[in-house]
């Protein structure tokens, strides 16, 4: 197989041990009361004050050190709070940690100690489920505001009771002198929710020391539209889908639409044509061509204000691919282009012509990103203001759940791509881009270079787009109109999206919705590690590292 890593590229802990449920099972001892088979990992039920003992057995005895997604849901029985935990190094090793508290005290063991992912995963889970984290360091509301009455993904939730937000909780933070004596340098900084800098509505509550961060806390929400309940009141086999083009509502279309046919097909048993793989990984790819051009372009545009050049000419090779992506689906930001079981339909007719417009796309795309180089890599300014600020170190990353280029950026050598086949990808020949430098301007070239990666796959499905029989090129497979998966069948599953790990939980109540459906947004763990990138640095450089995340608010909030 082509993805083969060589002895030169294998991380030093290839070999990781794997570990069966029953080892698991001897590990965690009389910490388990229960026991649950996942459709991708054994589920082990522990007491609401075990949490942190045994997180932090399988972290550090078993190696599951990605705390992916934590899942909050409110059963008829009780609540239920699941830790989705893989290993950086092998994440097909899956394990969920089911933590169930009572209906009428839904209170369970913060995790935050152990991962601090956890911290705004948690706050979450008590913001929309109303479960509280004993032990977490900031147990507050996280998208609504602190007023607001009730936890929308309760059962006993009110949608028409009244919302008052008090002007109290908005008030103008500068209203007086807040330094803390006469000496002291110490300033309060708004960014946002309306500044052009944030990547949509986002408010940061910076604390400056004279000109340096001592303090930034990103404040989200303004752009929560309750997605996953939206998901939960829709059918599995045709509402769902149009609503993951409007998570990362930029150019990320296909992959989030992967992300849930990956997780619903394998819920209910799907087999997908090699044909409409083939499709599927070329237009992926195409977005995500699509996504980090967009970020090369607006981060140099937030680092020292290049609009006329770089990103004119980035919205311009943007547009080449959104171009081809229109020609596929019809559409030019919600596809609405992927079915469960394959895709919507073949390629445009006639083929020749589309296949030449993408080879054209693909051979211009070189002497592009050369220019890019020229005009954003070698930039001094851009190296000045990049190298060495927004640093994250490698075990600060993963202990963030931060994935994609962000993480590997930090050097940690981990895309789902490959660690976790789906698609076509295992049978075409790319290479995983890792830059160390742990810094804005690391994790600019993992995007500059993933996209020549990209165009590597394209490529290799043009080829093999070309050559395929007319007779066998079966876009969908034979999938019932209704799908009623099992009762209480749960699954998790993840793809590589443009920005890192994009994952989606669903619980089945045997009905054909959803009883739980959870998106794992990696903008949304990315953006948690920004006063880690920040502290100590200079306000212009928390611009830059904030633009080296390539969030889109529309994923963060859901």
């Amino acid at each position: 197989m082509s993805l083969e890593r060589t002895k030169e590229q294998e991380p030093e802990n290839a070999g990781v041990q794997r570990h069966s449920a029953d080892e698991l099972a001897d590990l965690l001892g009389d910490l388990v009361i229960g026991r649950e088979e996942h459709i991708n990992a054994p589920g082990f039920v522990i007491p609401p004050d075990a949490v942190q003992e045994t997180l932090s057995l399988l972290k550090n005895e078993a190696g599951f050190d990605h705390l992916s997604c934590v899942t909050a849901e409110e059963r008829t029985d009780r609540y239920e709070s699941i830790y989705h935990l893989k290993k950086f190094v092998d994440p097909t090793q899956e394990v969920s940690v089911v933590v169930p508290t009572a209906k009428d005290s839904p209170v369970s063991q913060s995790a935050e100690p152990v991962f601090r992912t956890a911290d705004w995963h948690e706050r979450e889970a008590y913001d929309l489920v109303g479960i509280e984290y004993e032990g977490h360091p900031d147990m507050r509301r996280i998208l609504l505001p602190e007023t607001w009455q009730g936890h929308p993904l309760a059962k006993d939730y009110d949608q028409e009771r009244p919302q008052v937000v008090s002007l109290r909780e908005h008030a103008n933070p500068l209203q007086e002198d807040h330094r803390d004596d006469q000496d002291s340098e110490t300033m309060y900084l708004n960014i946002g929710p309306h500044h052009p800098a944030t990547h949509g509505v986002l408010h940061l509550k910076a604390t400056l020391d004279g000109e340096q961060v001592a303090d930034v806390e990103p404040d989200i929400g303004y752009l929560h539209r309750c997605e996953e309940q939206m998901c939960q009141n829709s059918t599995y086999r045709y509402q769902i889908m149009p609503y993951p083009d409007r998570w990362d509502y930029i150019s990320a279309g296909l992959l989030n639409e992967w992300a849930y046919a990956r997780a619903a097909e394998d819920l209910a048993d799907i087999e997908v044509p090699e044909y409409a793989q083939i499709i599927r990984t070329m237009g992926a790819e195409l977005c995500r061509i699509a996504a980090h051009m967009l970020a090369v372009g607006t981060f140099a545009l937030d680092v020292y204000g290049d609009f006329t050049a770089i990103f004119m000419y980035a919205i311009r090779d943007r547009e080449k691919a959104q171009n081809i992506l229109e020609d596929l689906t019809g559409q030019r930001l919600m596809f609405n282009y992927f079915r469960l079981g394959g895709v919507v339909w073949d390629l445009p007719e006639p083929r020749e012509e589309f296949f030449e417009k993408t080879r054209d796309f693909l051979e211009e795309l070189p002497e592009a990103l050369e220019e890019y180089h020229d005009l954003i890599t070698g930039n001094e300014i851009l190296q000045s203001r990049t190298i060495g600020t927004g640093v994250l170190p490698p075990e600060v990353a993963k202990n963030y759940g931060a994935t994609g280029p962000v993480l590997r950026g930090s050097g940690v050598d981990y895309d789902l791509r490959r660690d976790d086949p789906y698609g076509y990808y295992e049978n075409l020949d790319w290479d995983v881009v890792v830059e160390d430098g742990c810094d804005n301007y690391s994790r600019l070239l993992v995007r500059m270079k993933e996209v020549e990666e990209s165009a590597k796959i394209i490529e290799q499905c043009i080829d093999l787009l070309e050559d395929w029989p007319e007779d066998e090129r079966n876009i969908q497979s034979n999938v019932p109109r209704t799908l009623r998966p099992d009762d209480d069948t749960e699954i998790y599953r993840a793809v590589e999206g443009a920005k890192g790990e994009l994952g989606i939980y669903i619980r089945a109540d045997g009905t054909e919705k959803p009883g739980r459906f959870k998106i794992r947004s990696p903008c949304f763990s990315n953006l948690q590690t920004l006063p880690e990138m920040s502290n100590g640095e200079y306000v212009p450089d928390m611009i830059a590292s904030l633009g080296s995340l390539d969030i889109v608010l529309g994923e963060v909030d859901r």
